[in-house]
């Protein structure tokens, strides 16, 4: 279940990813498959092979893009990568 998102958050998120940057949002989420989890960050981009090569970077696999026929397919991240990741993005403002 997400939560804690603001619309103009989002709203930007997806402007970004329609102009083909790498764009990041992170909401509070909780799931029983990941307890250790309260907060997940989508990593998006409208070019696939642009984020495919960003996730490269981070040992993340172009097969773990979640595909959105709405144009907004993304990386999940979580636990210890998202953290990882955040940082060496410098978006401290990102972990919770």
């Amino acid at each position: 279940m997400a939560f804690g998102i603001r619309k103009q958050d989002l709203v930007e998120w997806k402007m970004k990813i329609d102009r083909g940057e790498i764009a990041f949002l992170t909401h509070y989420w909780l799931d029983d498959r990941f307890p250790e989890s309260k907060s997940v960050t989508k990593v998006g981009c409208s070019n696939l092979e642009k984020l495919a090569a960003w996730g490269q970077k981070y040992g993340l696999r172009k097969e773990w893009i979640h595909h959105r026929a709405d144009g907004y397919s993304h990386f999940d991240l979580l636990g210890k990568k998202q953290i990882e990741i955040l940082k060496e993005e410098g978006l401290l403002h990102h972990i919770w």
